[in-house]
């Protein structure tokens, strides 16, 4: 009876442990090539065989077939990767997940496309596994594309602009590294060094601590470390023996650190990591991710804690489990084929025995095609056969805890808000909506490091300065102390002043003492590295912008054209001299014209433009000229006389405005001796131009305004400035602003012709992403704003005369009739319109003022009688009574019957019977006149 039960308690254990000889359930192979005494590879082992017994307790999943998993342990070995490989292509396997390291996935991703095999990985995310190149490979969680896309994110956010790389030579770490650096670029930023470690840092003795040293003597305090999570306490550990895990340095660490605090959280590890950023893949909550977790310390054994691969073993299994339900379903049978071309190559290594999955093809694209949602939220892939929204967990370390500071996602960035709350969103990735939350940094300051030192190897900072030989105001070696000072040099020691640290440096002279250096060579020899800044009046220019990075401008500098001046000569006619002969004429002829045309509308009206002749015409002149001064005293009355009044005043008092500023220019401002009025006029001449040696007012004149070089002539001093321009050498000097203030201060007899045709300044030269060009142009505006660069240039430019005044030019500049012809036409259209409603008036009134004659009468004395009597009628004053009747008469309606216009006719006749005197002959209203 004991045997019995022995029996049956063995059956049940052996159908426990072998289910699918229960139902004679066909089995589906699948292998995992993990090291399994790493967190990684813990963590996966036992979320898949979750994966896997859940599956096969789901009847609608690979119905009618049981999912059994291999694993081999590769032991840290690349070559038992390999070998476990092998060994599941020999077992009918249809689908490896794996490999864990990213250099066997190169390797590994080779078998797979021979034998058709799909090998899925999620820890294998070298962003170099190109889809083309390994189609039977898939990356099943975001690739390290994404994770090096956030960390160049968090950098720019925090406006660092150099990074330290610290990464094992392999190919994930390596190739992460490299995306970093064409990420960084994209934001103006770069890698300013990189730390290669061994592959291995098991078997290394102090190559850490070696590459760390070099590290520490370097600028850039901003270490990014990307390794595998194995090695990642090796690096803090040697770095917390350098001190470098204190105040000043920032450490961002990719997804290795939240690894291992998750998985195998010890205090030594979160005493190593305190004030370090990382990034942890984000997936969403949900209640199947809860209950797995909650599941996981019975799963484990409370052996290792749960980390976010696990999360993704787990729903690697289930995505590889729905494409192989899919495959089943098309009617596909698992069936293996062997290659003849192995059978003849194999010899003794067996290959006849590795067959080849006849559905390999089908399912791929099954893979592909499939959609879920897991315990790490949508799984599916894009056509560029990346996981759907990637998104990643910042995280600073504080304490014994992980504190979560914001979210970074391919679709919006950073954010403090979750990734699938914005994605219900409208997608914004400007600067302003990027935000993190406060972050304790290394030494449990709150304050963000400035990202960088200067570097501890005791070297001074190499300050190249240029020897100047003339305008040695600016920069200039003092003969007897061998100090370089000057201008120039008093600003930098006072911005350095305002730095909020200290800076080494020594001034090294560059140029040969006997004429002034290349300034654009100068520069050039900062970006190569022989200088690590370049201070004196160097000019920003954009040539050299694109070669070195430059400070904020200290002072203003364009290019100026300088000319001969003379004084003009007194003359008594000098009052004409504003207008020309014609202007003048024109502008006499126009007062006469609008005087008479003032008096013709006013003579029936007004008093003050009637009486004799000569008076007449003396009112006319006078009431002309005098509105030149806005003195006339008589008054217009009529509606068209004080139209033409107003305009023609308007007129007047554009001419005086021109004509009181221009002779005040012509009486007080010099004049230039020569036709040049600025560069235009300079260029478009054949004239020689002279340049200060070493400026690169050479380059500009030549390769911008495509003058040739054999017009231009260098000049090495102010004095050679003067004695080629008094012998007529040349015909100007074009120069910077400040040199020529410099040298007007000296020579008044030349001046500034026309005004300054360039807008650059001064600054100060850096090598490119220099941290140093940013801190000097804070503190160049702090200079200007608390006074203190005026004080400078007081000290050094206290007696500067006044001698650059602009100037007039010569008659050519005298004001045209071309100039006011606008204002003398609409001046003339208004007289003209004026006249003409006028005698349309007089035409009109005259017809219905005066009664038609009787009796014809010859046609020659009528036109005659009619013209005398029509001037009459214009010539006699219109009284007070007749205006009233004529608004009257204006303002009534059109009759209605017969009696209103015979009484209209009868007061009219009545009004009309005066006598009208013509040539001293009298002749009756009531008489019969002739039409």
């Amino acid at each position: 009876m004991k045997l019995v039960h022995i029996v049956l308690w063995i059956c049940v254990l052996y159908f426990t442990i072998y289910p699918e000889h229960i139902s004679g359930l066909e089995t589906v192979n699948i292998g995992a090539i993990f090291a399994l005494g790493t967190a990684n590879g813990k963590v996966a082992n036992i979320a898949m065989r979750a994966a896997v017994n859940d599956i096969n307790s789901d009847a609608s999943v690979l119905v009618g077939h049981n999912l059994s998993l291999h694993v081999h342990d590769t032991n840290y070995s690349g070559f038992f990767s390999m070998m476990g490989a092998l060994r599941f292509m020999e077992m009918d396997t249809v689908a490896v997940i794996g490999p864990q390291t990213s250099s066997m996935s190169h390797v590994l991703s080779h078998l797979a496309n021979e034998l058709h095999v799909p090998f899925l990985s999620f820890t294998a995310l070298d962003p170099t596994l190109s889809p083309i190149q390994y189609p039977y490979f898939f990356q099943t969680a975001p690739n390290d594309l994404f994770q090096m896309t956030a960390i160049a994110e968090m950098i720019s956010y925090f406006q660092w602009t150099q990074v330290i790389a610290i990464y094992t030579d392999d190919e994930q770490s390596r190739n992460g590294i490299t995306v970093l650096g064409d990420k960084l670029n994209e934001r103006r930023c770069r890698i300013s060094y990189k730390a290669v470690l061994p592959p291995d840092l098991r078997k290394s003795d102090n190559s850490v601590e070696e590459q760390l040293k070099k590290v520490k003597m370097m600028e850039s305090r901003i270490l990014v470390v990307q390794t595998l999570a194995s090695y990642g306490h090796v690096i803090l550990k040697a770095a917390e023996k350098l001190g470098m895990l204190g105040d000043g340095y920032v450490w961002i660490a990719a997804s290795w650190l939240p690894t291992v605090l998750d998985s195998n959280p010890t205090p030594e590890i979160y005493n190593l990591s305190q004030g370090l950023l990382t990034l942890r893949l984000h997936t969403p909550d949900s209640q199947r991710k809860r209950s797995f977790i909650a599941r996981w310390d019975k799963l484990s054994n409370a052996s290792v804690g749960l980390n976010v691969y696990g999360l993704y073993a787990y729903d690697t299994i289930w995505l590889f489990a729905h494409a192989m339900t899919t495959f089943l379903n098309q009617g596909n049978k698992i069936s293996f084929s062997n290659d003849p071309i192995l059978s003849d190559l194999g010899g003794n290594m067996n290959l006849s025995a590795l067959s080849i999955f006849d559905g390999g093809k089908q399912l791929v694209r099954n893979i592909l095609e499939t959609r879920m949602t897991g315990l790490t939220g949508p799984m599916l892939f894009t056509p560029e056969r990346y996981i759907i929204d990637p998104s990643f967990e910042v995280i600073n370390i504080v304490g014994n805890q992980m504190k979560q500071i914001g979210y970074w996602s391919n679709y919006s960035g950073l954010s403090v808000v979750a990734p699938e709350e914005l994605r219900r969103k409208t997608q914004n990735r400007s600067s302003a909506s990027q935000k993190l939350y406060g972050v304790v940094w290394p030494g449990g300051s709150k304050k963000q490091p400035r990202g960088w030192v200067f570097p501890r190897d005791g070297r001074k900072l190499q300050i190249g300065v240029p020897w100047r030989v003339s305008f040695q105001y600016f920069v200039y070696r003092d003969n007897h102390t061998h100090a370089i000072r000057g201008f120039c040099i008093d600003v930098f020691e006072a911005a350095v002043k305002l730095l909020p640290y200290g800076v080494p440096y020594e001034f090294k002279l560059f140029g040969d003492g006997h004429q002034n250096p290349n300034y654009s060579e100068l520069v050039q020899r900062v970006t190569v590295g022989e200088f690590d800044a370049a201070v004196g009046d160097i000019a920003i220019v954009t040539e050299r912008t694109r070669v070195a990075d430059f400070s904020q401008p200290y002072t203003d500098s364009g290019l100026v054209v300088v000319a001969p001046v003379k004084k003009m000569s007194s003359s008594a006619w000098a009052f004409l001299r504003p207008f020309t002969l014609l202007m003048w004429v024109v502008t006499a002829v126009f007062f006469i014209i609008v005087g008479a045309v003032i008096w013709i509308l006013e003579h029936r009206l007004n008093d003050e433009f009637r009486g004799p002749p000569s008076e007449q015409l003396m009112t006319i002149l006078w009431f002309s000229f005098s509105t030149l001064f806005f003195s006339h005293r008589e008054n217009t009355v009529s509606t068209l006389g004080r139209m033409v009044l107003v305009i023609w005043l308007f007129v007047v008092l554009i001419i005086q405005s021109s004509y009181t500023a221009s002779l005040t220019s012509f009486l007080t401002v010099q004049q230039l001796s020569s036709s040049i009025k600025g560069i235009d006029s300079l260029v478009a001449s054949a004239v020689p131009i002279g340049y200060q040696v070493g400026s690169y007012a050479e380059r500009y004149l030549n390769e911008e305004l495509n003058v040739p070089r054999s017009r231009l002539k260098p000049l090495k001093s102010p004095e050679e400035y003067a004695d080629a321009l008094q012998n007529g050498r040349v015909a100007a000097v074009v120069d910077e602003q400040p040199y020529v203030d410099l040298f007007l201060s000296r020579y008044c007899q030349f001046a500034v012709a026309g005004q300054e045709f360039t807008k650059s300044g001064w600054g100060f030269a850096f090598k490119r992403d220099s941290p140093l060009a940013l801190d000097m142009s804070t503190a160049l505006l702090q200079l200007s704003e608390n006074g203190k660069l005026q004080n400078i240039t007081e000290i050094w430019f206290p007696n500067k005369k006044s001698c650059k005044t602009q100037f007039a030019t010569n008659d050519s500049d005298q004001l045209k009739i071309d100039n006011f012809i606008g204002l003398f036409l609409i001046c003339g259209i208004a007289c003209i319109v004026a006249l003409i409603v006028y005698f349309s008036m007089m035409l009109y009134q005259f017809q219905q003022h005066l009664p038609r004659e009787e009796e014809p009468s010859i046609g020659g004395s009528s036109r005659s009688v009619r013209l005398r009597t029509f001037l009459s009628f214009v010539d006699k004053k219109e009284d007070a009574s007749e205006r009233r009747l004529k608004r009257k008469r204006f303002s009534a309606s059109m009759p209605t019957n017969g009696s209103e216009n015979l009484d209209v006719d009868s007061r009219r006749k009545s009004s009309l019977r005066e006598d009208v005197d013509i040539g001293g002959e009298n002749f009756s209203s009531n008489r019969s006149w002739k039409r």
